[in-house]
């Protein structure tokens, strides 16, 4: 059983398909079915159902993937702890993050003193929901990713970095500008510029409005919290925002911001990993680089 045939075989299963699972291991189809042909014949029976749209895991692959995430995971493991005895400058470092204003502002100052540390390391940064990213920590495809805090899966680990009171923002020229306080019921009202599902700011705000008995009428699903707010600002709806992120543009007169009655939400960023694995010298590094960068936040 080798490290290339139990890769192939964990792209097959989660894109599905022979032809994804190439794409991603950046073999031909032949190649990667030769390999999966190979890991069959060794553990003795079939691992994939063969239909013509996708390729579906039997009874014995799924008791496989598992374990061949673990393997996978400790063989990345032991080449990280063997490549630190090239140096401590070395290393590798996959980084996930699910805040575009996080990725603006502070990554590149922690990756700039990351690198003067670590100047011959291998570091990488994806985007992301909150899910994805997590998923990925699990399936080994990146070290470390910046989440909306909770995380509820078991076997990841997660520190608070920053934390800000959720508030509805609005163009100053709303009927409700002059108000402090609305109920859930205004806001389902309103036209409503949310987050795109799969976050956990957006699942917490959708549970808001479940508890409250009220459906809201939302317009607009977008990426970037930036993205939001430019649209309150030119008068297109009405966003949810973090306190300390839209403080400028409410001094500005840009927004307009009120408290939600009722909601206990707070937005929470973190950094998760996986429980229990190896943390590299340059992931420990980058740790603390946030941990400080954070500190007066």
């Amino acid at each position: 059983m080798e490290i290339r045939q139990l890769k192939a075989f964990i792209a097959i299963a989660e894109t599905k398909t022979f032809t994804a699972g190439a794409k991603r291991m950046n073999v031909t189809q032949a190649a990667i079915s030769m390999q999966i042909r190979q890991l069959e014949q060794e553990v003795g029976v079939p691992l994939f159902v063969r239909t013509p749209r996708k390729a579906v895991l039997t009874e014995a692959g799924e008791h496989l993937i598992g374990r061949a995430r673990n393997i996978l995971r400790e063989h990345d493991a032991a080449v990280a702890e063997i490549a630190e005895l090239a140096g401590s400058e070395h290393g590798r470092l996959r980084i996930g993050s699910a805040s575009a204003a996080f990725s603006i502002e502070q990554l590149p100052v922690i990756l700039e003193k990351l690198k003067k540390k670590f100047s011959n390391a291998e570091i990488s940064v994806s985007s992301g929901t909150s899910q994805a990213l997590v998923e990925k920590i699990i399936h080994g495809e990146i070290d470390v990713a910046f989440v909306s805090l909770p995380v509820e899966a078991a076997n990841i680990h997660t520190e608070l970095l920053f934390s800000d009171e959720i508030l509805a923002i609005a163009h100053p020229s709303h009927r409700l500008a002059g108000e402090s306080v609305v109920s859930a019921a205004d806001l389902a009202r309103e036209p409503l510029i949310l987050g795109e599902k799969g976050g956990n700011t957006r699942r917490m705000i959708d549970e808001f409005f479940q508890q409250s008995n009220v459906k809201p009428r939302v317009v607009m699903e977008l990426s970037r919290q930036s993205a939001i707010n430019r649209m309150v600002e030119n008068g297109l709806g009405v966003g949810i925002a973090g306190a300390k992120g839209i403080a400028k543009a409410v001094g500005e007169k840009r927004l307009v911001s009120w408290m939600i009655e009722g909601s206990e939400i707070r937005w929470e960023l973190g950094l998760a990993w996986i429980r229990g694995g190896y943390r590299s010298p340059i992931e420990k590094e980058f740790t603390l680089l946030c941990q400080s960068i954070f500190k007066n936040k």
